[in-house]
């Protein structure tokens, strides 16, 4: 799969965390240039006042003010570690705690204040592209993961019907693919299930799987 680099923000949506100081500088006029919105989040308290669950990482993105001590929490994916929507970093005083404040925050770029034009973009594309690119590689391991356990599935399944049949390595592998297509269901997923019936319990009311006559039913004897 070829990671496609975004290189046109146009559309997008920009969501500042920050107190309007004037060190802003730039970030607000060259996002409009980009073609990307720019809304305020307000500061109350000292926390931002901002509903994480309706952003869009496909939209939106989040520039937070690494100045402001404890204004944002967000809670990252604990795979990927990777916050909700692309962040990037406002960067004052760059003392070590700040910085790494803004990286537990999942943030992806900088920009040093007072922000000048020229870095708006290059911040952006490294940011969002890089946010991206991250959350690629956790979908392709995850993938690869989730086949890794299904093909011990399999082995397992193959072992059970050689035992059961009698069948070599190959046939039995053959009969199951058989059967799996059969139902429309992957190879993995048809042997997860294969083995998770052939797991359950006996049934402990001692039942042959006859079910008992009830009054009005009919049977030949």
């Amino acid at each position: 799969m070829t990671f496609r680099l975004v290189q046109n923000f146009k559309g997008g949506r920009a969501l500042v965390v920050m107190e309007r100081t004037g060190r802003e500088g730039a970030l607000e006029p060259t996002l409009a240039k980009l073609g990307v919105s720019c809304e305020a989040v307000p500061i109350v308290d000292g926390r931002a006042q901002i509903d994480l669950a309706s952003l869009t990482p496909d939209r939106d993105m989040l520039f937070v003010d690494g100045d402001l001590d404890g204004v944002l929490a967000i809670e990252l994916n604990p795979l990927s570690q990777l916050p909700p929507v692309p962040v990037i970093g406002l960067v004052g005083v760059e003392a070590p705690s700040r910085l790494k404040a803004l990286v537990n925050l999942g943030a992806t770029a900088f920009l040093r204040k007072p922000v000048h034009g020229g870095a708006v973009y290059s911040a952006l594309f490294v940011g969002v592209n890089q946010f991206l690119l991250r959350g690629g590689m956790q979908e392709r391991l995850q993938t690869l993961e989730e086949r890794r356990r299904g093909r011990r599935a399999v082995l397992r399944a193959v072992v059970q019907r050689m035992r059961d049949s009698g069948l070599d390595e190959d046939g039995a592998y053959d009969q199951i693919r058989r059967e799996s297509m059969r139902v429309r269901q992957s190879l993995e997923s048809y042997c997860e299930d294969l083995l998770s019936r052939r797991a359950r319990p006996p049934d402990s009311t001692g039942h042959t799987g006859t079910p008992p006559l009830h009054r009005g039913d009919k049977r030949a004897m």
